[in-house]
């Protein structure tokens, strides 16, 4: 079982812009369970922080992670400060919520993911959650989670298609209907239609319609 974190929690700031670490480290003054031992511009500047030794005595415990940032990333930087220092507790803090952003930042090990619009107190109870190990998220956050789960899992499934599927699914994305693909294939209506169920159920689709807005998506159909 995780030992709990004593207070006050040492926190690092990650973040490109200057006035968001200023604006974070001024608000964590005020409350006497947080100090801020460290902040740093960029991924690499926190990973080089932490291997140089520079918290010496004030490892820091928390760490508020921006997303976007020009040198490495805050999904990236998770990862590797996570491989090497497994005890970090990391909440993403961004402005973007992007449905595969988040899944991307709970698989690389983040405890939450939270947005910057949050209020001060929402900020702080992600925090005490991270104390726990527990994850803290709001509704528009855990549905991004959810929908982005969902798209990995169908994208996982078409993988799975057949070249017969494929080839329908590119028929139907051209506009042909069930007797034009079947001519087309070589291949009976009956067996058109079964490939069609198959293609809705592995790309967990309605109808035909989505079917073709999805292989155009994906960019697998002629444009023209």
């Amino acid at each position: 079982m995780t030992e709990p974190i004593q207070s006050p929690w040492k926190v690092l700031i990650v973040d490109d812009h200057e006035m968001v670490r200023m604006g974070l480290r001024t608000y964590l003054m005020l409350d006497s369970r947080f100090v801020v031992v460290g902040e740093a511009s960029g991924g690499k500047a926190a990973i080089h922080s932490l291997e140089n030794g520079d918290y010496e005595g004030r490892m820091p415990q928390i760490v508020l992670m921006d997303l976007m940032m020009p040198d490495m990333n805050g999904v990236e930087t998770t990862r590797v400060l996570l491989s090497r220092y497994p005890e970090l507790r990391i909440i993403i803090l961004t402005s973007f919520l992007e449905d595969e952003k988040v899944v991307e930042a709970i698989e690389a090990g983040a405890v939450s993911y939270v947005l910057k619009t949050v209020s001060a107190d929402e900020l702080i109870y992600a925090m005490q959650g991270a104390v726990k190990n527990m994850p803290v998220m709001s509704s528009d956050v855990s549905q991004a989670l959810t929908r982005g789960l969902r798209k990995r899992s169908a994208s996982h499934e078409v993988e799975g298609l057949t070249e017969r599927e494929r080839e329908v699914l590119l028929l139907i994305a051209e506009g042909r209907n069930n007797k034009d693909i079947g001519e087309e294939l070589h291949i009976s209506i009956k067996t058109v239609k079964t490939h069609v169920s198959n293609l809705l159920m592995k790309c967990d689709l309605e109808d035909r319609t989505q079917l073709a807005i999805f292989a155009h998506r994906k960019g697998w159909a002629k444009e023209g």
